[in-house]
């Protein structure tokens, strides 16, 4: 089975793996999802990712390690929206980028100047496709 749109994958098994409470999610790795895993550890969404060079497949993995509140485990992560889709692209100038609960959540743009939140979009005042919110 083809798959085609593998950013909506790798959201819905983040999504599903912050549900199960799992330490860790793994997913076939692309240049722009090392990026988003990036971005979402620098927002302090995830603790840490990691690519997965196993000689024994040819895929590559990588690895997000979630990341959970207090004694109850409450995830960090409370939502993922996938924005920009493969049918309908959603592109942005710097002004026009939204804000993601009034600021509680971070949207995750693909720039020009690479992959990065729309607050840093706004900041170096450059639009791109909004492919993510994440809250």
């Amino acid at each position: 089975m083809t798959m085609s749109d593998p950013l909506a994958d790798m959201l819905t098994r983040v999504r599903n793996a912050n549900s199960a409470r799992h330490s860790s999610v793994s997913l076939p790795v692309s240049k722009m999802k090392v990026a988003i895993a990036s971005v979402l550890k620098e927002e302090g969404f995830i603790s840490d990712y990691s690519v997965s060079n196993d000689d024994a497949s040819p895929q590559q993995d990588i690895k997000l390690d979630l990341v959970y509140q207090g004694t109850k485990k409450t995830p960090i992560i409370n939502g993922l929206r996938r924005i920009s889709k493969p049918g309908l692209r959603v592109y942005v100038q710097s002004r026009e980028i939204p804000r993601v609960l009034g600021g509680l959540g971070i949207a995750i743009l693909s720039t020009p100047k690479g992959v990065m939140t729309g607050q840093e979009a706004r900041r170096q005042k450059t639009g791109g496709e909004v492919i993510c919110y994440v809250w």
